[in-house]
């Protein structure tokens, strides 16, 4: 099965698009993959705004990406692009950092005029990273996502079944992947 890594960029410690990321990677870990966690909020800010690629912290989250099969990035809108916690992030990491690996963006934001950032601020990013294989992304109001109770995170069924067929897009990008990979 795949490793898959699952970048956060919200710089909340009650998150919305945390709590999204979560229940994805939850998803995909029940198809048996491995998935991991990546907080960029809790990287060092000293080291990750001054760009500090040889402090510990930050030199292990760019190997985390480095040593997946597959990334999840997830970030909420604002202001029409993506959080600047995950554009220092992704600054940081090697022209080639995506390469070879398939990729899910997934967006949070507070009203659907942001819910072409994906296409249109972050893929292009994605894409200059290596990233060849993106899934297509999904985009998810602040208003469908219950990050507080404890309960469902997606508050209605309609989200829940648009987000369940977007997992299984990204597990099924993730066979193939394999199945290329092993035929090499």
């Amino acid at each position: 099965m795949a490793s898959v890594l699952v970048l956060t960029g919200s710089p909340s410690p009650v998150s919305r698009t945390s709590a999204l990321a979560h229940h994805v990677g939850a998803e995909i870990a029940r198809e048996g993959h491995d998935v991991r966690f990546l907080d960029l909020r809790l990287l060092p800010a000293q080291a990750l705004l001054s760009a500090d690629s040889a402090e510990p912290a930050i030199a292990g989250a760019v190997e985390a990406v480095l040593a997946s099969d597959a990334l999840i990035v997830a970030t909420p809108i604002y202001k029409a692009a993506y959080s600047g916690l995950l554009k220092v992030f992704l600054d940081l990491l090697p022209q080639t950092a995506l390469q070879d690996k398939v990729v899910l963006p997934l967006a949070t934001g507070g009203t659907v005029a942001h819910v072409l950032a994906i296409d249109y601020s972050l893929r292009p990013v994605l894409v200059s990273l290596g990233a060849r294989h993106i899934t297509t992304g999904r985009f998810v109001l602040d208003t469908d996502i219950d990050h507080t109770s404890g309960g469902p995170v997606l508050a209605d069924d309609e989200s829940r079944q648009v987000v369940a067929r977007t997992v299984s897009a990204f597990t099924a990008a993730l066979r193939e992947a394999a199945l290329t990979t092993a035929s090499l």
